[in-house]
């Protein structure tokens, strides 16, 4: 008998599981913002409970995954007629790097890793960050990233050019640490480090939040910035 019921039961809970996220609305998992995930996540369990409820009610289960779902379709119909609604429950955007700026505030905010974005960088094709223009944090944790103008436009195969294969930019300073392995794999010491940045103005590197180096000996430098572009252009 407890076979058949839990058969039953678990019966029960798909089919109420599918009932609801039909209700709730179909979305993909990187369209979930945290609350929906939560949500999702928090449902299920109690299906999973409600399918080996042997000696207690079913119903208790079921009225607690309506109740759920309830709320989440009044929220979400709310922060689809109210703005200021919506970016409570989903979040804002971040705007990380804009034109040639890292914004640290925002990188806090969003509680990402310098190296984390760095890894999504490389990920998305951008092995030097100088190709970017703008890289914003999106409310459901993607990165997205518009190229700077003649970046990734044309390839060298469509004029008929040969160019020469570029290396990988490494990283000489994080958060104003000096690097000096990637710097000896440059062929490069502490000391040439800080003549290239006094050259671009800058006495303390302490206050570089990032700098790359590529195997031209280019070197890239983005300071520390107090302010956060908090505009919200999305």
């Amino acid at each position: 008998m407890e076979i058949l019921k839990i058969l039953w039961l678990s019966l029960a809970s798909i089919a109420t599981l599918f009932v609801l996220t039909k209700i709730m609305g179909n979305k993909e998992m990187s369209q979930l913002n945290m609350f929906d995930y939560c949500i999702g996540i928090t449902i299920g369990s109690i299906a999973a409970e409600m399918a080996t409820a042997l000696e207690s009610s079913f119903i208790q289960p079921l009225t607690a995954m309506a109740v759920y779902a309830i709320v989440t379709i009044i929220i979400s119909s709310i922060s689809n007629h109210s703005l200021k609604a919506r970016r409570i429950v989903e979040g804002r955007t971040l705007i990380l790097l804009d034109d040639g700026k890292l914004y640290r505030n925002n990188f806090k905010k969003g509680k990402l890793d310098l190296n984390e974005f760095l890894m999504q960088c490389r990920t998305n094709g951008y092995f030097n960050i100088s190709q970017i223009q703008t890289a914003i944090l999106e409310s459901n944790g993607k990165i997205s990233f518009l190229p700077k103008v003649g970046a990734k436009t044309v390839t060298p195969e469509d004029l008929n050019l040969k160019i020469k294969q570029e290396k990988i930019v490494l990283n000489v300073i994080l958060d104003g640490i000096i690097l000096e392995e990637n710097l000896k794999i440059l062929d490069k010491d502490k000391k040439w480090l800080i003549k290239q940045a006094n050259k671009q103005g800058i006495k303390d590197i302490n206050k570089i939040f990032l700098a790359t180096c590529d195997q031209e000996n280019n070197l890239s430098i983005y300071k520390k910035l107090n302010n956060d572009n908090s505009d919200d252009m999305f």
